[in-house]
């Protein structure tokens, strides 16, 4: 049987700074969705990297006084460690200094060239080196001090003008607006596709695509005077890593991808550019674009001049990986805003993984340990109560799966939990301590349904919380195969069971 192919991406991340919160969440969030497939059985690709040419990439290397690619060498490196502390389970980490990605760029620009839509003209008007991006006057705004700014992110504009190719973008609003009708799905969430929706139908301008004021980019070919726009260079990293432009490369069955998850500023370049870019390239677009919100940290936005920039690893130190995995994913819903504070996150901590399943696994499994032989125990006759939870245990998979394709993480979480309570009130109502005075068959059939209650929450919760959730398979005796799958075969009775330690202990406060 053939599997279904899922190529999912992160933004390439730029490396003009250290990696904080935001960056950490975007690849979580990745990560679970590419976990959750192959536990399904897909047939995953995963990629993440860094974008590393541009203005600011050059400017950010001279005032570290160091060359652009030893600036670039130092960032990425410290990305790609970042994903190690995630536990980001990525197949591929891309850089656009490869040479690999030259050669796309370069081939992508020459197939644009072909067909008609690059030529030759000077770029007069506003452009932000922060965003790295080119403003309509109507985008921006004066200060006080009169200094102009970008309405949609604050970054100072500069007046530029300066010889440029363009790229005719105006030829791709019909199209656009076609194709966004034709596949709705394509933009999320539905106040992104409304904002792309309302911006197309503005009118497109021509989109200036290189630079002559700086050198620290992709040579355009034939004219290398001129480096390539950055963000045409850091788009087209998703057809490099995917083989591009070696069409009978392996990879490239994975194109189109699946899902591009990007933060919410920059949707406009993946919702807009980028498919006129594949459409001029005579390539296949992506499936899905879907931009998430931003983090505050106590209520402020996080900034360079705040000095409140979150590094998610020693957060992880402190408190541990899949805590910090499960707590940026529950705590808002994907796709608005959240904030972060340490209070939220200890209160998280306690009750939802200490107190829920850290309490009902270890509950469960030491009572097993001490009462019921330390193996799985048999199954007798089923009651209304068993029966209950248990289908609400065997319904949860699917729910997940639901919440999955909306990618709605928080409710995909609530729905494990849901299960959580309806154990607890389990156990608390069967009470095994009094069943093992006076009826050890009937113990035993509670313990075997709570044991299946606890290896579907195991297996489900898998791809937020990967090494304790494997902990608590352990746990269970479960075999290598800890796919979806296993679900359909019932317990082996008699496994033997280690004997469990706690999950997930409780944030103490200093006295």
């Amino acid at each position: 049987m053939t599997k279904t192919k899922f190529y999912i991406t992160t933004p390439i991340y730029y490396v003009n700074g250290a990696p904080h919160l935001g960056h950490a969440y975007t690849s979580t969030a990745s990560d679970v969705l590419a976990r959750w497939h192959r536990l399904q059985g897909d047939d995953v690709f995963f990629l993440t990297g860094t974008d590393e040419h541009g203005q600011k990439v050059e400017a950010a290397a001279l005032a570290a006084g160091i060359a652009p690619q030893a600036f670039a060498d130092r960032v990425s490196a410290d990305f790609e460690d970042m994903a190690k502390t995630m536990n980001i389970s990525n197949d591929d980490f891309i850089r656009t200094t490869s040479a690999h990605h030259k050669q796309a760029c370069q081939t992508i620009w020459k197939k644009l060239e072909e067909n008609g839509f690059i030529y030759l003209g000077a770029y007069e008007g506003w452009y932000a080196v922060r965003d790295e991006a080119f403003y309509d006057e109507a985008e921006t705004a004066l200060k006080p001090d009169g200094t102009r700014y970008a309405l949609s992110s604050g970054a100072a504009v500069e007046w530029v003008v300066e010889p440029s190719y363009f790229f005719k973008l105006s030829a791709f609003q019909d199209k656009l607006l076609a194709f966004y009708e034709e596949n709705p799905g394509f933009i999320a969430p539905t106040a992104k596709r409304n904002e792309i929706l309302s911006f197309v139908r503005g009118g497109l301008n021509d989109l200036s695509i290189s630079r002559t004021s700086f050198s620290w980019g992709v040579p355009v070919p034939g004219d290398e005077k001129h480096v390539m726009y950055v963000w045409l260079d850091a788009l087209v990293n998703y057809l490099t890593a995917a083989g591009y432009p070696d069409d009978t490369a392996e990879r490239w069955s994975y194109w189109p991808a699946s899902l591009h998850l990007v933060g919410k500023e920059i949707v406009r370049f993946h919702a807009v550019y980028w498919p006129a870019f594949l459409m001029g390239a005579g390539l296949a677009l992506p499936k899905k674009v879907f931009s998430h919100g931003w983090w505050t940290v106590e209520g402020e936005k996080m900034s360079k001049s705040l000095g409140n920039f979150i590094d998610v690893r020693p957060l992880v130190q402190e408190f541990g990986l899949d805590q910090i995995r499960y707590f940026i994913l529950r705590e808002v819903p994907f796709g608005n805003d959240g904030d972060f504070s340490r209070e939220a996150l200890k209160r998280r901590i306690n009750s939802d993984l200490a107190n829920g399943i850290g309490n009902l696994a270890q509950r469960t499994l030491s009572f097993i340990g001490k009462n019921a032989g330390a193996a799985v125990p048999p199954k007798g006759a089923l009651q209304e109560a068993d029966e209950g939870l248990l289908a609400t245990t065997h319904a949860l998979p699917e729910k997940i799966r639901a919440a999955m394709e909306k990618l709605a993480f928080h409710e995909a979480l609530d729905e494990a939990w849901r299960v959580i309570r309806a154990a607890d009130g389990y156990i608390d109502t069967q009470a095994p301590w009094s069943l093992r005075k006076t009826d050890t068959d009937r113990m035993n059939t509670v313990l075997n349904t709570l044991c299946e209650v606890l290896r579907t929450l195991g297996v489900v919760l898998q791809p937020f919380m990967p090494e304790t959730m494997s902990k608590l398979l352990d746990y269970l005796g479960l075999s290598k195969d800890r796919s979806l799958s296993v679900l359909n075969t019932p317990l082996i009775e008699g496994t033997p069971l280690p004997p469990p330690a706690g999950l997930f202990p409780r944030v103490v406060e200093a006295a």
